[in-house]
């Protein structure tokens, strides 16, 4: 019975397409000549109801059909056929059968990529090479199993996502980490190439993630990016020794390569790797080219390492001009003033700390900074007990601190703890005629007004 209705649907299906095969007779369109086009519009009126009831058994050899011998019959010959191939791969138990379905999987990717600039005449929303790239390079990873070729996988992945940009699928931001990682096990020499992978796939993730409109496309390029950054971070190449080994003998090589030194430059500070000389010659070396942020603060923290404060402090001026970003400027200042503190030169090192402060209010390791420099020098007075007020006022910044920022509350509160030991004894006051509740001047370099309690 089931078999009979299944007839006269297909029936029904060939008469509302009668006039348009007949148009495909008579100007040799997509569908084919006379009884091939109606051979054809059968299949795809038969494949299609099967497809509808997930019966991709019976789907397959008029789809096939189909897709031997009309190519530009439907963009839907190829999505369809995708997804009957994808479930024939997975309900088979046999490896023969997985690999002729697979490789016929991968044939579907390559024909639509042949007549693509046709198909998408079909549809209002044409298709890009680079996207049905990496679907293919999906699907070869998906079903390939333990008989991957990592090397043709990556290139695959490789190729659409340079073709793609951010606009790739959320997946083929993944598909390239991953194939990436896996040819590193393998092939040493892949370590720079591997780093680079990881910079412009992480950054196309990034500007996707940004331009993302809806909800569901940004949960899904989050977690893509979260991949990427652990591809990256588990791979063993992120270490600054790998990459002092990789840049090192390079940079040297590439002094006037000015896009070569940003790329070094831009990786060894993301991984906080600015202590490696590689970094130091690289930002020395593209800031004599042109001048930017991250150079001036290259050459600072290199100049900081060799023991010239001056340069090192002069360089991290520079970077605070030269950034546009208020959280980076903060990040300069407040380096320079621990360069200052580490030469016990308080007074300047706190207008920095204090600078960092003004681009970024929320800045907590500023305050406790500044709390440190006043525990370090607390005798501005020839009392005793007024020396010990200091570290009410150090106090105060670390409890600053704790307000404005969470991510160091932990550290502040250790601190507090540790100068609390120290401030002065009730008895110690009450001799100078001072008491809980009443407010002190430290005076010297520290210029503060604390309470006493």
């Amino acid at each position: 019975m089931k078999m009979k209705m299944f007839t006269m649907l297909c029936a029904l299906s060939l008469s509302a397409t009668a006039t348009f095969a007949q148009k495909g007779v008579e100007d040799g369109s997509r569908f084919g000549h006379g009884e091939d086009s109606l051979r054809c519009l059968q299949n795809i009126s038969i494949y299609s109801e099967y497809v509808k009831t997930d019966n991709y058994v019976d789907a397959y050899k008029p789809w096939m059909a189909v897709f031997t011998e009309a190519p530009l019959a439907q963009v839907s010959t190829y999505t369809n056929g995708a997804k009957i191939l994808r479930a024939l791969i997975a309900s088979s138990k046999d490896a023969a059968q997985q690999k002729k379905y697979l490789d016929e999987l991968m044939a579907v990717h390559d024909q639509r990529i042949k007549y693509l600039d046709g198909l998408n005449q079909l549809v209002k929303t044409p298709t890009t090479k680079g996207s049905i790239l990496g679907m293919k390079a999906h699907d070869y990873i998906m079903f390939s199993g333990s008989n991957i070729d990592v090397n043709k996988a990556y290139e695959m992945t490789k190729e659409a996502v340079d073709l793609e940009k951010s606009a790739s699928d959320y997946f083929m931001f993944q598909d390239l980490m991953d194939m990436s990682s896996r040819k590193l096990k393998t092939d040493d020499t892949h370590k720079e190439q591997f780093i680079q992978d990881y910079l412009t796939t992480s950054g196309y993730a990034e500007e996707a993630l940004k331009a993302a409109t809806k909800e569901r496309d940004k949960k899904l390029l989050k977690t893509a990016k979260n991949n990427v950054d652990a591809y990256f971070i588990n791979s063993g190449a992120a270490s600054c020794e790998n990459l002092q080994a990789i840049y090192g003998p390079k940079v040297s090589q590439n002094k006037t390569n000015l896009e070569y030194l940003k790329q070094v430059i831009n990786v060894m500070q993301m991984l906080k790797c600015t202590d490696e000389e590689a970094y130091f010659i690289a930002s020395e070396a593209a800031h004599a080219i042109e001048p930017t942020a991250a150079t001036a603060a290259g050459c600072a923290y290199m100049y900081y390492k060799k023991g010239d404060m001056a340069k090192s402090v002069d360089y991290f001026d520079q970077a605070i001009e030269l950034e546009q970003d208020a959280d980076k400027k903060a990040d300069y200042a407040y380096s320079a003033a621990v360069v200052l503190f580490s030469k016990k030169q308080l007074s300047k090192a706190k207008q920095y700390a204090n600078k960092a402060l003004s681009f970024n209010s929320k800045y907590g390791k500023a305050y406790i900074l500044i709390a440190q420099m006043y525990a370090s020098s607390p005798n501005w007075s020839d009392e005793a007990a007024l020396n010990k007020c200091t570290y009410f006022a150090a106090i105060d910044k670390l409890q600053r601190a704790k307000s404005v920022d969470p991510s160091v509350a932990e550290e502040a509160q250790k601190l507090i703890n540790t100068y609390a030991g120290h401030t002065p004894k009730d008895e110690d006051l009450f001799f100078l005629g001072l008491k809980k509740g009443n407010s002190v001047t430290i005076g010297g370099w520290i210029g503060e007004t604390t309470t006493i309690r």
